[in-house]
């Protein structure tokens, strides 16, 4: 009897699994920046991507679908990116290459000619989605297991959003000093280029070099 009221304490015991020097790891915080950094690019096309292109002269209701379909192949994008990310020996080319893809759309469509910005849409909509999709895999590639990457995901999560809310009150407040969304573009690449970076070495065959601890309390 005493026996099984031991076991029965201890198995009434909670557990809480720990993980030692994730903060520290350079390779978990150029996931969290590629995680924040293409979100601010995110945040400033749901934020203004309206407001851009009715300055440009379009009405509200085409800029509405014109953003409504760049969200939409963004969903698209969401569903594919993954399954070609992790066929591939790393990560490196395809985060880079969609924040590539994502900025010189955002360009497109605040220079290009009018009568193609449904195609900068698109190719706006395939890059953002895409990136939000490659971050999110990034997190769970480069975690040694499940509780690693449940931290990794918290630290990312938490971090990046936090960045990224960012990201639309700089817009605004160019928008404000200059009186035109065009010196924006200058956000916008630098933005996708820390992306980028962080996404490439972020992108690397390598796991973070942590460990998961369990304590009893």
């Amino acid at each position: 009897m005493a026996a099984a009221g031991s076991a029965q304490r201890r198995q009434g015991k909670a557990k809480r699994i720990y993980v030692k020097g994730l903060w520290r790891d350079r390779l978990a915080w150029q996931v969290t920046l590629f995680m924040g950094l293409q979100s601010a690019l995110a945040y400033c096309v749901f934020g203004w991507l309206v407001p851009i292109l009715r300055e440009r002269g379009l009405d509200g209701v085409t800029a509405g679908a014109i953003v409504s379909l760049s969200v939409m192949v963004q969903a698209a994008s969401c569903l594919i990116v993954p399954h070609i990310a992790v066929r591939g020996k790393d990560q490196r080319l395809i985060n880079a290459s969609l924040c590539g893809v994502a900025v010189t759309a955002l360009l497109g469509l605040l220079f290009a000619p009018l009568s193609t910005v449904w195609l900068w849409a698109v190719l706006q909509g395939i890059g953002q989605g895409g990136l939000i999709a490659a971050a999110m895999t990034t997190i769970v590639l480069r975690s040694r297991d499940p509780d690693v990457a449940a931290h990794l995901s918290g630290m990312a999560q938490c971090v990046g959003y936090l960045l990224a809310s960012i990201g639309p009150l700089i817009v605004g407040l160019i928008r404000g000093w200059t009186g035109s969304f065009s010196w924006c573009a200058a956000l916008f690449v630098a933005l996708g280029l820390g992306a980028a970076i962080n996404g490439w070495k972020a992108g690397r065959s390598i796991e973070i070099d942590v460990h998961a601890v369990e304590k009893v309390i």
